[in-house]
Parts: C-alpha cells; structure tokens; sequence
C-alpha cells in the first residue's frame, strides 16, 4: 500500500485512447415477445414516445457531424438501427455508463430508466412506426459543432500538428496567448480536435504569466520533448503545478459546472495544449480548439482539478486481477463535485473511497473500466470535505490473457506514456472560495505541499 498526498503537480505523460465506435455490434432484438406484449395498450411510436428518449439520451453523439458513426435525429435515419437500438439498451451497452448503481448518484447518468427501455423494445416490435410528425417534441437545440451553448471564445492551436501514418508519436505542446487583460471565469468548456480519431488526449493547461512552467519556449508554434535542450524544460514536460482547464477524451464530455461555481484564467495567462496522438495507417494532421463559455458574474466558488496518482507500481504476467492503490489527504476543506479514472488497456476495474478514522471505507464510486469509453463522474448532490479528509484511488490491472485489448499477457507492466504502458490516475474535481486558488489551497497548516 502506497501512502501520499493528493499532489499538486500533474504527471503529464498522459495516454488516453482512441474509442473505437464502430466496433459495437448491431445485432436483431433478442427480446422475448412475451414481455413486449401489452393488451389494450397502443403501440409506441417515434414521434410521440422514442424521439423525446432518443433526444434525452443519444443526440449528443448521435447527430450529424459528433462521435456516434449513425444519426438518430429522424425516423428516416433511425428506423433502420430500431432493433439494434432495442439490443443495446436492454444490455446497458448503451448508452455507455459504467458506474456500479449501488455507489453513488451522478448527474450526468445517461442511462435509460426500464420504462424507456420497454418502450423502445415495444416500438421496435410493433415494427418500429413512425407516427404523426405533429406529436414531436419541440426540437433540441445545439450549437454547430459543440455540446456546449455557442462559445464567448474559441482558442485554436495556431499551428496544425502533422500526424504520420504509423509509429509511436511524441507528446506535442503549443502555447497560446490568450491576451486575456482582466481574469475570465469559465463556467463551460469544451475540447474539439479536427481529427479525432487520431487523439489519445488532450488536455489545456492554464499558465499564469508570473508561472516559470515552460516559459524560455516559443509561442504559436508546436514542439516536443525531444526538441528540448534545457533540463529544466526537459523536467517540466513530465510534471506540472499548474491548473488543469479541461481533460479530453474520446467518449469524454465538456465541462459544464453548477451555478456558481467555475474555472478561473487570469489576465495575461497563456493556455498550454498538450496532445498525444495515435496512429491509423495514414497520415494526417490535427488543429485542435477549446471553446469558452464565461459566467455572467463572479461565482462564489472555484473549481480545481487534482489528483491521486501512483506511478510506482509493476504488473506482473499473466495476473488478471492486479490492485494498485494509493491515498492522500485533502489539505483544506473543499467541496467534491467529480471523478475521471485514467488507466490504459489493462484497466479493469477503478474506485473512489473516503478512508474513515477508524479503518472504516466509505464508497464514493465504483467503476467497470473500459478502455474505449474513458467518461467523468459528476456527483448529483456535492460532498462537502472537511480538511484531513482521506481519499483513497484503487486501480485492478488484467494482464492475464483472458484480456482481449492486452497488448502482451507475457509483459512486466509499468508507468509509461503510450497505452502498452500502464497509467494510475484518479482525477476529481472540488470547489474552493473564489480567491483560492490551485497554490493556495496545498499550504496546509501554513507549510505549502
């Protein structure tokens, strides 16, 4: 067991994996007709009863230009996929949500109740009817291009980053100016790359300009670890204390936190991207973008991003259920909004935990990992912690054969960046005073962390 504090500083190798969406198997309803049949009751059709389930839960994905590779915004693209929808579902295949039921409640659960999943599976076995038009929802707006309301802002990497058709590739960082000459509140944000199938991650830091972090590199312009010549730059492409603005992931969603609360860019503050890309056979290139949308006045709460993270663990071969653990505690009272495990191929299962005085263990979350799917937990209702409080991550590896997405059963495993390595991150997000921020809150009992 490995003890030590939630960190201030960000490892910043940081693989994420490319989900591979078309890989879902559409299959012919498996449902019983026995359990679809209703006497009486009129069959469900799509206008009236699925088009509001698909809008709640799908067309965030399922729509034209987004991660989903088929649209359900109409009957006509939707009829053909109404058995394999019903398939899905039923399973908890989709949408994708791998929290245990039993341990916690989360806002942004997409999960359908069992009376959507019985109507769905009751329209598709009536032969999926389309209706009257007039019995439609009103439709749901979104913005083009984003799942966020329009963006105030959109910061765009200035320079496109060649990707080749195969290889490992290098961890790429552009730093970028925001001109920013008062500080800006972000309430919502959002990550979009323009080719996303080829983006392991991404994530945007915020560099203050009084921050030393990377500061002898160029602006505007792209470059990578290897290009370094300093050693301290040589160091700070591996750690950071700077603030986290967002993490992206294929299946990840933006942020969009509670009124009140929000992110905070001061004035003169440059955002760093840091992108890791993977390759698919061909070569390409990626100008990613990150959209702001500012709050209308001063929240009274600050959002920050820490972490508990082990990176000194080793994977035996052929083990398939390898636990790594590691616990801190918070240095000052926050409010806990939200969770993002990080693990790579070898990933299976990921928890939260409070660690009680008394050896007691409160769970927080319970996560079913999948590699393809690398999602946020949001909490429905904060928890308030009180300084001291011990929170625990707990990772289990499967390096067994028995694995299908392990790169190699026979491997001894350890920290690396690209995802035949292994990652132990947990991720959460808390809510502090407004005037604190990331340094502020790790000086604990007037020594800092």
């Amino acid at each position: 067991m490995r003890a030590i504090r939630i960190c201030s500083a960000s490892r910043l190798p940081f693989a994420i994996v490319t989900a591979v969406l078309a890989a879902a198997a559409l299959m012919s309803c498996p449902w019983p007709a026995r359990t679809l049949a209703q006497p009486g009751a009129a069959a469900p059709t799509f206008y009236r009863d699925v088009l509001p389930i698909l809008r709640q839960h799908c067309q965030s994905c399922h729509r034209a230009g987004e991660i989903a590779p088929m649209a359900f915004s109409t009957y006509e693209e939707t009829r053909p996929f109404a058995s394999a929808i019903v398939t899905d579902v039923g399973s908890r295949k989709m949408p994708p949500w791998f929290a245990d039921p039993s341990v916690g409640h989360f806002v942004n659960d997409p999960s359908l109740t069992a009376a959507e999943i019985q109507t769905l599976a009751r329209w598709s076995a009536a032969g999926a009817p389309p209706g009257e038009s007039a019995d439609a929802p009103p439709p749901r707006h979104f913005a083009e291009g984003w799942n966020i309301p329009q963006p105030d802002l959109v910061v765009r990497m200035p320079k496109a980053v060649a990707i080749p058709a195969s290889g490992d590739v290098e961890y790429t960082y552009e730093i970028v100016p925001t001109g920013f000459t008062e500080g800006k509140w972000v309430a919502m944000s959002e990550i979009r790359p323009t080719s996303r199938e080829n983006v392991h991650h991404a994530v945007v830091y915020i560099r203050p300009p009084d921050s030393p972090w990377l500061r002898d590199l160029p602006k505007n312009v792209s470059f990578t670890a290897s290009e370094m010549t300093n050693e301290q730059d040589m160091h700070d492409t591996h750690t950071t204390k700077a603030d986290i603005l967002l993490v992206y992931a294929p299946g990840s969603s933006p942020d969009e936190w509670p009124a009140g609360m929000a992110k905070y860019i001061p004035a003169g503050s440059d955002l760093v991207f840091q992108m890791h890309y993977t390759t698919h056979g061909r070569a390409t290139s990626d100008q990613t973008s990150i959209g702001l949308a500012f709050a209308k006045v001063r929240p009274a709460k600050r959002v920050l991003t820490l972490q508990l993270t082990n990176s000194s663990f080793v994977i035996p071969p052929g083990v398939g259920d390898y636990r790594v653990e590691v616990h801190g505690s918070l240095p000052n009272d926050a409010l806990l909004l939200s969770f993002f495990p990080h693990m790579h191929l070898r990933g299976k299962k990921f928890e939260y935990n409070i660690l009680q005085p008394d050896g007691s263990v409160d769970p927080l979350l319970r996560v079913n990992y999948d590699f393809y799917w690398q999602l946020s937990y949001r909490l429905a209702a904060p928890t308030p912690l009180k300084a001291g409080t011990v929170l625990q991550a707990v990772a289990y590896f499967d390096n067994s054969k028995n694995n299908p997405h392990n790169p190699d059963p026979n491997a001894t495993v350890y920290w690396g960046d690209q995802t035949y390595d292994e990652m132990m991150v947990g991720f959460f997000d808390v809510a502090v005073p407004a005037n604190i921020g990331k340094p502020e809150f790790f000086i604990r009992d007037g020594r800092a962390n």
